[in-house]
């Protein structure tokens, strides 16, 4: 019989989906009988205007639930209706709901020289010192507690003591209280939850890392963008944003991911001052302030107002697989974390918290952090130089700390392909398009130097240096303008 299946091509349902049913209601229909041979693929996709893999997609679909069965030379017959077909299988294409944005992912397949991921050195964690705080822990009356179940807010000396810290730094009030997570990507994940209703619309950083803009999309948030400048959010657009309706803003005033930008101490009260009048709340996210390498300390936004909710990691400075982050905040906003975080997984590792609590009272994290502080120095220094020198005819602002580098390249230059051919050579790094939420950053690309070795560093400019001028655009060409700074 003739097969033309009515396909619609705008649909969400893949398109081998839609045929594998046509077919399947023609064998359940008698239509297509036991014994019946169905056209090969090369035929059939040639008379319904289908790709060949298409087709062969539909086959296979309808012989796992053993409607027909392909011979080897021979091609695919029906096999009807068994008296007991199994259950149909699930069709996970169709059950999970969809990704928010591509994710960036990195394979390290040949791979020397890896910029993408901003994380700290693993040659510098001090094994030794995290090892006599486990065995102090280990060895302490304390472990059978540790062992059992224990508070959703976390473990309580950990929080009395990052609460203690908080109040000598100048940002933790009596009315604020904190609450540990796994990290804080769990932090920005909750406080989604917390705050955020489908449709709500929330203003984060651009370019801005990935998995805060992801949070709040998996939440139904209409995101804004703010352009990011070398002193951080550029002030006009977050006035934009907040006399749009923006419920919730997003910042990280120290060094930010990916550019690297740092807003200035001049700035940081009229920023609090501008949210705070608009009745938005605002989170800031303070992941990088411990690593500043050059220039002086500025004071966190929460130390303006109360009510500024903040979040910390061990992750940036000591260790990221432990998995230890945390919640400041007004005490309301934590009560209901504490819920959501109950919800989702009881509570953070108490051992982790135990390790990290006694590694941090004993000295070892703040010996850590200085020897991190110079090595990240040395590495700044290098990234510079290299920059300097090899990537001529880019732009990029250097920060005082952090992890990140973000470079520009010049017109006409596409980041991601280059990245395809940066990888040929044994170099990889972040394309800005992983960044965005509203405007093209396919410029752009971030490079994460803390994990880097000197000598690593200064190598891989070179090579991309040397790639750009190489793959750059002809002089003669007509570009289109370069986009505005971000």
């Amino acid at each position: 019989m003739e097969i033309r299946p009515q396909l619609d091509t705008g649909s969400d349902v893949p398109l081998y989906r839609q045929l594998a049913e046509y077919l399947r209601t023609l064998i359940e229909s008698g239509e297509l009988r036991a014994g019946d041979r169905l056209p090969p693929t090369r035929e059939l996709a040639a008379q319904i205007g289908l790709n060949r893999t298409t087709i062969s997609a539909a086959y296979a679909s309808l012989e796992s639930e053993s409607l027909i069965k392909g011979e080897v030379g021979r091609g695919s017959f029906v096999s009807g209706l068994a008296a007991h077909a199994p259950p149909a299988r699930v069709d996970w294409t169709a059950a999970l709901t969809p990704a928010p944005a591509a994710q960036p992912r990195s394979s390290q397949n040949g791979i020397r020289i890896d910029f993408t991921s901003s994380r700290p050195a693993a040659a510098l964690f001090p094994l030794g010192d995290f090892q006599d705080c486990c065995r102090r822990v280990l060895e302490s009356l304390e472990l059978p507690r540790l062992l059992q179940l224990g508070s959703p807010g976390g473990y309580e000396p950990l929080r009395r003591h990052l609460l203690d810290r908080g109040v000598e730094l100048g940002f933790v009030r009596p009315s604020d209280s904190t609450l540990i997570t796994n990290g804080c990507q769990q932090a920005i994940d909750l406080l989604r939850r917390a705050l955020v209703r489908p449709g709500d619309k929330v203003a984060v950083e651009e370019p801005v890392y990935p998995g805060l803009r992801n949070a709040f999309l998996e939440a139904g948030a209409q995101l804004i963008g703010i352009r990011m400048t070398p002193a951080g959010v550029d002030f006009d657009d977050l006035r934009s944003a907040l006399n749009s309706g923006a419920k919730i803003v997003v910042i990280t005033p120290s060094f930010q991911n990916p550019t690297g930008a740092t807003i200035p101490e001049s700035r940081r009260a009229t920023l609090v001052e501008m949210v705070r009048a608009a009745g938005a709340v605002l989170i800031e996210n303070d992941l990088y302030t411990e690593l500043r390498y050059e220039g002086d300390d500025a004071p966190r936004l929460k130390s303006y107002d109360p009510d500024v909710i903040l979040l910390g990691s061990f992750s940036k400075v000591a260790f990221p697989g432990a998995r230890v982050g945390w919640i400041v905040g007004p005490r309301p906003l934590i009560a209901r974390a504490t819920e959501l975080k109950q919800v989702a997984d009881l509570h953070t590792d108490q051992l982790s918290q135990a390790f990290l609590l006694e590694f941090a009272k004993s000295g070892a994290l703040e010996r850590h952090r200085a020897h991190v502080v110079t090595a990240g120095r040395e590495k700044l220094r290098s990234i510079a130089s290299a920059c300097t020198r090899h990537l001529r005819g880019c732009s990029f602002s250097l920060p005082e700390g952090g992890m990140n580098v973000w470079v520009k390249l010049p017109a006409g230059m596409d980041a991601a392909a280059l990245r395809g051919i940066a990888r040929q050579a044994g170099v990889d790094y972040l394309p800005g398009r992983y960044f965005s939420v509203a405007r093209p950053l396919d410029h752009a690309f971030r490079l994460s130097f803390a994990g880097l070795e000197p000598d690593a560093i200064e190598e891989g400019i070179e090579i991309l240096g040397s790639l750009i001028e190489q793959t750059g655009p002809s002089q003669d060409e007509t570009l289109e303008p370069e986009p505005a700074l971000v």
